[in-house]
């Protein structure tokens, strides 16, 4: 088995994890990406959101915030940005987000649902 499917496939654990809300084993996944290829994105996003599952809103934003403005385009992470933002009483700058996702995909659902409180 390469190495790449070996990543890939800790990667998806690391995701699944996430979703079923087993934060420390999904962080435990993650951060075997993150060892092999430290600027694995996707990963780096995962990390971001399960900050902010686990109650570390300000490390999430951080996180989420580094991620977007190094790679404007990735369009979940710029969203759960914004969600963050939201959360945390700061609409103006998600309502910016929001728009800057809906510029890139403007078929983007949940953007579209959260725009109108913008």
């Amino acid at each position: 088995m390469s190495l790449s499917v070996d990543i890939a496939a800790a990667y998806q654990r690391g995701y699944q994890y996430r979703c079923e809300g087993q934060y420390d084993a999904a962080k435990a996944e993650l951060q075997k990406v993150l060892a092999a290829h430290p600027d694995h994105v996707d990963a780096k996003w995962q990390m971001g959101l399960i900050q902010g599952f686990q109650g570390d809103f300000d490390g999430s934003l951080a996180t989420l915030s580094k991620l977007v403005n190094a790679h404007p385009n990735h369009e979940n992470a710029r969203y759960d940005l914004a969600m963050t933002m939201a959360m945390l009483g700061m609409q103006d700058e998600a309502c910016v987000h929001f728009r800057e996702v809906l510029r890139q995909n403007p078929n983007h659902e949940k953007a579209k649902q959260q725009i109108v409180y913008c």
